[in-house]
């Protein structure tokens, strides 16, 4: 199997030390070491990541957080390339299935925020791996949107969620992974439908 995860994780890492620490990220209010700290916490102090979708436990999430964001930088990402074989995310056994997803989303939160960029041409076979958790979140994301949304990815396939006026995103499924994700702003797709429908789409709070 290719090791994706591990290939964005690195080109991340690459990125983050071009960079340095105060560089802007598609997260909103987060900096290059605002988001390292995020990476670090979620795979070494797994506990604390609950706070994630368990908003009581947020701030829990926050301050393991905040205690990673307040060491030096390099070393931060010098632990993030070097993921913890003992961490239930990032073992051997799970670190291509759970971590592919969030290191490509993460490496584009860092690289999107420079001037001058392009969308990867990417392997067919990694746009299949990001495909799948576009048709996961699909429904997730936008079955409460007052617009029907179906979005379309040439040779991999056609997922639909929402009702009201109908709005058509096409594109590869990196990029149709990073809008349902609320990256819209940063996205290149085709959109068609109601011009102010596809406005309220690309306003919408998308994230968790």
């Amino acid at each position: 199997m290719t090791a994706y995860a591990h290939r964005e994780r690195l080109a991340l890492v690459d990125l983050l030390r071009e960079t340095g620490p105060d560089a802007p990220t598609l997260c909103d209010g987060w900096t290059a070491r605002d988001l390292t700290a995020h990476l670090l916490a979620r795979e070494r102090r797994t506990y604390s990541a609950v706070g994630i979708v368990v908003r009581p436990l947020a701030g829990l999430t926050e301050k393991v957080r905040r205690a990673y964001a307040g060491r030096d930088f390099a070393e931060l990402v010098d632990e993030l390339a070097a993921p913890p074989w003992w961490s239930p995310l990032s073992n051997p056994l799970t670190d291509e299935l759970i971590n592919t997803v969030e290191m490509y989303v993460h490496h584009e939160d860092v690289r999107r925020c420079r001037s001058g960029w392009e969308p990867r041409e990417l392997p067919a076979d990694l746009e299949r791996v990001l495909w799948r958790r576009v048709s996961l979140l699909a429904s997730a994301r936008l079955r409460r949107m007052p617009v029907r949304v179906t979005l379309v990815a040439p040779g991999y396939g056609e997922r639909s969620a929402g009702s009201g006026a109908h709005v058509h995103l096409t594109g590869p499924p990196s990029e149709l992974l990073l809008f349902v994700s609320g990256r819209q702003a940063a996205t290149r797709l085709d959109a068609q439908g109601p011009e102010e429908s596809i406005e309220a789409l690309r306003g919408a709070n998308l994230g968790m």
